[in-house]
């Protein structure tokens, strides 16, 4: 798909979804990011901020696929997998897919359901198949599970386990609205929901597209240097008892990459690593009890490791040919 192909189709998702998500470029664009990158998206805010109208305005944006399922206690797995069920007629079991069979999956509040449930998740997650009664089913392209939860609510509720988390690419908060967005709110939904209205302005064929342009986008070794240092010294942190995953470091460049080609660029830059080191990384860690009881939130972990780090010596294009800076030796440990 040729840059301005791209920038069109990118571009017209964003203001399809801004339709409904009034003052929230920074966080459909990120949502978007996550599509692009083959990755899941977990939007945890406190209620009525728009955290599933975002889902379902990102999935009915593009004319593909889409299911929602409502997390509850007493889901079952077989309903997010699908089941084998025995058909009298012809005597064989036959395979009822479940709601995981989609281009788009919408979570609704996915720490409502119990772990047994969660689990369910985990492998077409990872490997986008399916694996019920011995027999694998590999899942349509693109693939995407966009989950939200409260995290005020906590009462009835099931926490998402550490190798959960660590399948969703970003976690998102959507934020209040400031005010002018609020006004304009008030006067856009107050006779009808414009979710309603919103049409499909791409399909599952131009994403496609749209995701093996994003895996084209050059990272120089430099900056893959600076995305290994930056998840090294959250498994140094002292404040951090649990560090970053391998996984989260191949996450984190896909998602750079994705960020790149939204912003027109073709390789990605140490300031793509710097915005996502937040969002995709936040969620993944565990802090010290040391921590926790100083009231030390991840994200402000996670923002002072990368004003800590220094950044690449050679900022400039990666397409230059004169060779790269040394990697810096910088040591994460205080002494």
């Amino acid at each position: 798909m040729s840059v301005e192909e791209f920038k069109a189709t990118t571009n017209a998702i964003v203001a399809n979804i801004e339709q409904v998500i009034e003052g929230k470029t920074a966080t459909v664009r990120l949502a978007l990011a996550v599509l692009l990158a083959e990755g899941h998206l977990l939007i945890e805010d406190v209620p009525g901020v728009g955290k599933t109208k975002l889902a379902k305005a990102l999935a009915r944006s593009i004319d593909c696929s889409v299911r929602r399922i409502q997390f509850t206690p007493d889901l079952l797995p077989s309903d997010v997998t699908g089941v084998s069920v025995y058909n009298q007629e012809t005597r064989e079991f036959e395979f009822k897919p479940g709601a995981v069979f989609a281009n788009l999956v919408v979570g609704d509040e996915i720490n409502r359901a119990s772990p047994k449930t969660q689990s369910a998740l985990l492998e077409c997650m990872e490997e986008h198949q399916v694996t019920v009664d011995g027999e694998t089913y590999i899942l349509q392209v693109p693939f995407m599970v966009v989950a939200t939860q409260n995290p005020i609510e906590m009462e009835g509720t099931y926490p998402l386990p550490e190798a959960q988390r660590d399948r969703f690419t970003a976690r998102i908060a959507m934020g209040y609205p400031d005010e002018r967005a609020e006004l304009a709110m008030l006067d856009g939904h107050q006779s009808h929901d414009p979710l309603e209205d919103l049409r499909a302005v791409t399909d599952a064929a131009a994403v496609r597209r749209c995701i093996a342009t994003v895996r084209n986008v050059h990272v120089a070794d430099a900056v893959k240097q600076y995305a290994v240092d930056l998840v090294t010294a959250t498994r140094e942190a002292p404040e951090l008892r649990l560090g970053a995953s391998p996984r989260s470091t191949l996450q984190f460049i896909r998602t750079a990459k994705a960020i790149a080609a939204l912003d027109g660029r073709d390789y990605v830059v140490p300031d793509d690593l710097q915005q996502l080191a937040v969002p995709v990384m936040a969620h993944r860690i565990i802090p010290t009890a040391d921590a926790q009881l100083a009231r030390r939130t991840t994200d402000a972990i996670l923002s002072e490791l990368v004003h800590r780090l220094p950044l690449p010596h050679d900022r400039r294009s990666p397409f230059d040919t004169r060779p790269p800076a040394p990697p810096s030796n910088y040591n994460h440990r205080q002494s």
